[in-house]
């Protein structure tokens, strides 16, 4: 599909293959190492993940090597694109920003690459926000602006079982402040300043979900909003918060259920759910 602004991303978008392939978006894939194992993300069974994580084997994510992204860019490039937007998850969550710049840089056509300072359908849909003023045919202004707008305006909120996965990939930083909870607190966290930081914890999972729904409902406030719930390796869980939010927020334009990407998952570990609201 021809665009004359190209869109690129990273697989912790987490956008389904049918929308990416719809809107003309290319996917970079983040790399899931498991013990001497490395594949990308998309090729990676979750339950191979799962029962690694549980087995505490040694499982490290790493970003796409700039030649990746060198060839993702030439390919647009060849397919007619005068320029492209690259949308990444945060520096402060992965070196994937650092490796588009690089491959950037030998690029023929000109390539902005934005640090979307998020991750997850938070990213996905500023994702899907410049695709769309894309195919519309808005220059590379337009796009990245409503990239950074969709970025910048929504929420991401997650519960997790444990932060222990995240303290073994050190992406909590102040989040660590709650590493002296007992078992039956349960942590809720959130994207602040490109990082994962503290938002309350709660004694007990149901609590903690429904905590979670509430948080999500006072943040989308009476305006019309986009709303992901994501999960990973928590479908009846996921499901549940869905059937919640759909309850409670009358003024969705679209909803969406969706298992976050390997790579997210090898972080916060299995049972984690998360819910984006994202303003339209």
């Amino acid at each position: 599909m021809f665009r004359r602004v190209a869109i690129v991303t990273d697989s912790t978008a987490c956008l389904p293959p049918q929308l990416t392939e719809k809107l003309g978006i290319t996917v970079a894939q983040i790399q899931v190492r498991i013990g001497d194992w490395v594949e990308d993300e998309v090729r990676v069974p979750v339950p191979r993940l799962v029962d690694a994580l549980r087995g505490r084997l040694d499982v490290v994510t790493a970003p796409p090597d700039p030649g990746a992204f060198f060839w993702t860019y030439a390919d647009a490039a060849a397919s007619g694109a005068e320029a492209i937007v690259s949308l990444h998850v945060s520096t402060g969550l992965s070196g994937t920003v650092e490796a588009a710049r690089q491959a950037a840089a030998q690029s023929q056509v000109p390539v902005h690459v934005v640090d979307t300072r998020t991750c997850g359908m938070s990213l996905g849909y500023a994702v899907v926000a410049a695709a769309t003023v894309a195919a519309a045919g808005g220059g590379v202004e337009r796009v990245v602006s409503a990239a950074q707008r969709t970025a910048t305006r929504s929420t991401e909120l997650l519960y997790v079982d444990t932060l222990e996965f995240l303290k073994r990939g050190g992406k909590i930083g102040r989040a660590a402040a709650l590493l002296g909870s007992t078992l039956s607190m349960k942590p809720l966290l959130t994207m602040s300043g490109g990082q994962i930081t503290p938002l309350d914890r709660v004694l007990g999972a149901e609590r903690a979900v429904r905590r979670l729904v509430d948080i999500a409902v006072k943040r989308a406030g009476g305006g019309q909003v986009d709303i992901a719930v994501e999960h990973f390796d928590s479908a009846e869980r996921a499901g549940s918060v869905l059937q919640s939010l759909r309850g409670k927020l009358p003024n969705v334009r679209r909803f969406m259920l969706t298992q976050v990407s390997s790579a997210i998952g090898a972080h916060v570990g299995p049972g984690a759910v998360g819910v984006t609201v994202s303003p339209v």
